[in-house]
């Protein structure tokens, strides 16, 4: 997936051997400010690949929201590979870097709706009915497949929607849609 201004590409990103450190992140959130509107209060909404995150991206109007995605790429929280079919343990330490890019992103004020959180506790969820779900996740894979999930594990799929669900626990909001949640963020009285 590729950054528009950000002149950072998914073939840019870190192989995993690579050992990494922090660095002053400034650059990468100007740069995505130029983009995005950074707001007075950060949000996070979470949902596992193919509840139609990137399509609701790719079709806002105005650019209140990125793209979880875009964000971790920018940082080089991701490695380069589909890392999302990984080992359980190295998916959660690859999602353990997000999560600190997610917490400062979130202090700069932007709105982010992705898929990798590991500590983070997301304000809102989203996780539409198992057959819509499913109905998206052939349709990317049809349409536009850009990673993640596919339509014939089904026993990851439910397990990955019982995974996003733990923050339910925390009182965390689960929405059937990335609008309705999107609405209830929004509609927040302290934005």
């Amino acid at each position: 997936m590729k950054t528009k201004n950000l002149k950072l590409y998914y073939e840019d990103l870190y192989s995993e051997e690579t050992p990494l450190i922090f660095s002053d992140g400034t650059n990468v959130y100007n740069e995505l400010k130029k983009e995005y509107i950074s707001h007075d209060k950060g949000y996070f909404i979470y949902g596992p690949s193919g509840v139609g995150k990137t399509y609701f991206i790719n079709h806002q109007k105005v650019k209140n929201w990125i793209d979880g995605d875009v964000l971790w790429e920018a940082a080089k929280a991701f490695p380069n590979g589909d890392w999302w079919n990984w080992s359980g343990e190295e998916i959660d330490t690859i999602e353990r870097r997000a999560d600190v890019i997610t917490e400062q992103a979130k202090k700069q004020g932007f709105w982010i709706i992705g898929a990798s959180c590991v500590n983070i506790i997301p304000d809102a969820i989203v996780i539409p009915d198992f057959e819509t779900h499913l109905k998206y996740i052939k349709h990317r894979e049809t349409y536009n497949y850009d990673g993640g999930i596919k339509s014939d594990d089904l026993d990851k799929i439910k397990r990955n929607r019982e995974y996003f669900s733990r923050f339910a626990k925390d009182g965390v909001p689960i929405f059937k849609s990335v609008d309705e949640a999107v609405y209830y963020i929004e509609n927040q009285k302290d934005n």
